[in-house]
């Protein structure tokens, strides 16, 4: 293979590395956003027992 060859793939590998990463990323902040909702639904909920009681 020659060099340009070689390039050209070392920076196909790169980009395809780099989407992956952002891929887990957003799936992560997904995650995130979604356990902070159940959180302040679950204090909500604490609030409203206290208030009742």
């Amino acid at each position: 293979m020659t060099a340009p060859t070689l390039t050209k793939i070392a920076a196909a590998c790169a980009v395809l590395m780099v989407l992956a990463s952002c891929a887990n990323t957003i799936r992560g902040v997904g995650r995130d956003t979604a356990n902070a909702v159940n959180a302040t639904e679950s204090a909500g909920h604490s609030v409203k027992r206290a208030v009742v009681n």
